[in-house]
């Protein structure tokens, strides 16, 4: 049998992150006579970025500016602001004077830019084993179709996974708010929905099936007193610059766990303000007309879900006085958030050879490429999944320019075949002393 072709990177995903790393590769090779091979693999048929949250009236958290390239490149094409002049809407934006797109405008614009690299990309393409050869230089990537691409690097952007509460089962009247938007259509003439969950999806979810449905009562459920608003003040999100990343990065473990619990509350377990007064206003001015469809189950959590012949039963029991509420549902809602999937996971045997700490999480260079042992040299690296090494911006969109631009400066440098006077990478946050 012929050998496979070799690609100096193989991608296994194909979201926002390794969107921007095809996009990165891409600009980089219009510069030069010596170009980077690639070939993603995705799993889904299509793009698609958190599709079961695309409410019509969510907007991003993060600034239009922290798109797919500009924090690397101001002048690309690729930008938020390119596909706003494409979609003859550039003007209207500006009129607009908001940093904070629609969600589903925000995933019409991935969309418009997987679109410009879709010969790099194979949709419905699952990875089934990678193999090291030729003495680890390189690894044999095979997907759910047989073929084999052979690879000098992997970069892993797997995504996140839907979490449940230990015991949970999703099902067609127990979901994950990832689902909502696939499953709301199903349900007819519902009496009441159990949302539980305090962040930004639990909140949303909760004011678009009050919304949605006016005949329901919709009944939240969560631990603290109330919604705790996001810290987005400018001195805070300096936990999301570049240089960030770099100093968390060579900072003492102790000191990694402080700047964590210092600055979660920039992004985990935390809604919008406007959100948050909306919300409240639903549920005063129900008190005021005496007809409240909007319950809040503060300081409470669901102790038992039961499913019923028509739905589920939760028992919510109140964290204070132990007082319990049974609540007959149509659907219970978990907005309970995700959780990284392993890193390494797709990699099969490829796996133990990646080196790990005294926790057991990998160890990571600045570039992001996995430590393996000697035997591999081929690289593994990382978007997504180095929290515990690279700070708070490892799954989110805020770094993600400048962190594609960084792995594939790293890859090219390590081309045994790079030739000199290549063409610089335009990447920020990187400091040379």
């Amino acid at each position: 049998m012929a050998e496979p072709a070799v690609y100096d990177l193989v991608g296994v995903g194909f979201g926002p992150s390794n969107l921007a790393l095809a996009i990165a590769l891409t600009e980089f090779n219009e510069q030069t006579a010596h170009p980077v091979t690639a070939q993603f693999l995705e799993r889904q048929p299509t793009f698609g970025w958190h599709r079961g949250m695309l409410i019509d009236d969510a907007t991003m958290q993060v600034s239009f500016l922290k798109d797919l390239v500009t924090m690397r490149d101001p002048t690309s094409r690729f930008s938020f602001l390119c596909y706003l002049k494409a979609r003859d809407r550039l003007v209207d934006f500006i009129n607009h004077k908001n940093l904070f797109p629609l969600r589903i405008e925000f995933h019409d614009y991935f969309e418009w830019a997987a679109a410009q690299v879709d010969d790099l990309v194979a949709y419905g393409r699952d990875v089934v084993s990678v193999t090291p050869v030729s003495g680890g230089e390189f690894y044999d990537v095979q997907d759910s179709t047989g073929q084999v691409f052979r690879a000098r690097n992997i970069v892993l952007g797997t995504g996140l996974r839907p979490a449940l509460p230990e015991g949970v089962t999703a099902d067609e009247h127990v979901w994950h708010n990832s689902q909502l938007l696939q499953r709301v259509d199903g349900i007819s003439d519902p009496k009441r929905f159990v949302v539980v969950g305090a962040g930004q999806s639990g909140a949303e979810v909760t004011a678009f099936l009050h919304e949605r449905f006016p005949n329901a009562e919709v009944c939240a459920v969560f631990s603290r007193y109330g919604y705790s608003p996001s810290d987005d003040s400018s001195f805070a999100n300096r936990i999301f610059d570049p240089a960030a990343v770099d100093e968390f990065y060579a900072a003492p473990e102790d000191v990694k766990r402080r700047l964590m619990g210092y600055h979660a509350n920039t992004n985990y377990s935390v809604v919008d303000i406007d959100l948050i007064n909306e919300l409240y206003r639903r549920e005063y001015r129900e008190k005021v007309q005496g007809a409240q469809r909007l319950r809040l189950f503060n300081v409470a959590r669901p102790t038992q879900v039961v499913r019923t012949e028509g739905g589920v039963r939760v028992t919510v029991e109140t964290l204070t006085t132990s007082e319990r509420t049974v609540l007959d549902a149509d659907v219970v809602v978990y907005a309970t958030g995700y959780l990284p999937a392993d890193p390494v996971g797709q990699l099969g045997e490829v796996a133990r050879y990646c080196v790990r700490d005294d926790h057991g999480r990998l160890r990571v260079d600045r570039d992001y490429r996995v430590w393996t042992v000697s035997d591999l040299t081929g690289g593994i690296y990382l978007q997504g999944g180095t929290e515990h090494t690279h700070g708070i911006t490892s799954s989110l969109l805020s770094n993600t320019a400048v962190r594609v631009g960084e792995i594939l400066q790293a890859i090219v440098a390590r081309r045994i075949d790079a030739p000199a006077g290549q063409p610089e990478l335009a990447v920020s946050g990187v400091r040379s002393e």
